[in-house]
């Protein structure tokens, strides 16, 4: 037994040998990059973006809710586009407009046109449970170009919905630069996507030119190479990974990924924060953006305690 010990022993420190010269070896010879602060991300943070425009105070991704949100001060939204039948870019999360209008049916399948004659205010509730906004104008869809002119101060945090093995997915990355480019608002939009292939694609019109976010994949590499201790290995190919706190019970808020990351000139942004401590602790770790439903909530914690 002892023998056996010995040798299990022997074979731990040999590997552990491997790994520790594989590991100077690459610190040796890696060069890392450290990326260039764009313009989007050149303001005072935190960062405070209502997400969908702000859904807990007003149906989502509808003036009703953009309008409140900017009453709290926020620095802008967090949106989701799709591309409508007659390519159209809207402003909307959902493959469907079931959920949230009183119609039916999917996005792509549907025009412009046929989509402002819905409701986008009928199914949201308050919180006496009645419908404030059903009928209201203020809760119709709205195309990405009617949001960039009607609230010309605000970030736009922008979120490609689109499947990239769909004919809407595969064309709207460039649909998307050729409406920044003619309504010149490349240095307040940030273009992301869960998809890292449409993140990818829309780089091949922009360049380094606009701030661009990470897809899963971008964002599980990041923290695989911070926990094994090889984060030199790292290259970001994003200005920011927004995230949530956790995910699978692995704590993406730790403060040295935090400050990894910003290492690298890497902006920190969680999702979807609705608590404020939560809020808090984040903001103490080093976080510099937070997406939340209720910018009311942010408001308050920004006047009380910063």
């Amino acid at each position: 037994m002892k023998k056996c010990t010995k040798s299990l022993l022997t074979t731990i420190g040999l590997a552990g040998g491997a790994v520790g010269g594989l590991w100077i070896g690459t610190k040796l010879t890696s060069e890392q990059d450290i990326r260039d602060i764009k313009p989007y991300f050149r303001h005072r943070s935190p960062y405070i973006l209502a997400h969908r425009g702000g859904m807990g105070l007003a149906p989502e991704h509808t003036a009703a809710a953009f309008n409140k949100s900017a009453e709290f001060g926020v620095d802008g939204f967090e949106i989701d586009i799709r591309m409508t039948k007659d390519e159209e870019i809207v402003v909307f999360h959902d493959a469907y407009v079931d959920r949230t209008s009183n119609g039916a049916g999917r996005i792509s399948e549907l025009t412009l046109d046929e989509l402002k004659e819905l409701d986008f205010g009928y199914h949201f509730r308050d919180a006496e449970g009645s419908h404030p906004y059903r009928g209201s104008n203020e809760a119709k869809i709205m195309t990405l170009r009617e949001l960039i002119k009607k609230y010309p101060d605000m970030l736009i945090n922008i979120d490609i919905k689109d499947d990239p093995n769909t004919y809407e997915g595969s064309l709207i990355p460039s649909l998307l630069y050729r409406l920044i480019d003619e309504t010149d608002v490349s240095n307040r939009v940030l273009i992301t996507s869960f998809y890292d292939d449409q993140i990818d694609r829309f780089r091949l019109y922009s360049g380094e030119d606009i701030a661009l976010g990470a897809g899963e994949d971008q964002v599980r590499n990041a923290y695989l190479a911070y926990a094994s201790g090889f984060g030199h290995l790292f290259n970001p190919k994003a200005d920011t990974l927004q995230m949530p706190a956790k995910h699978n019970n692995i704590p993406l808020d730790k403060e040295g990924f935090i400050e990894y990351l910003q290492s690298l000139n890497v902006a920190v942004g969680y999702w979807v924060i609705n608590e404020m401590d939560q809020m808090d602790e984040l903001i103490q770790k080093g976080a510099h953006t937070i997406v939340t439903d209720y910018p009311d909530i942010s408001s308050h914690l920004l006047k009380q305690r910063y």
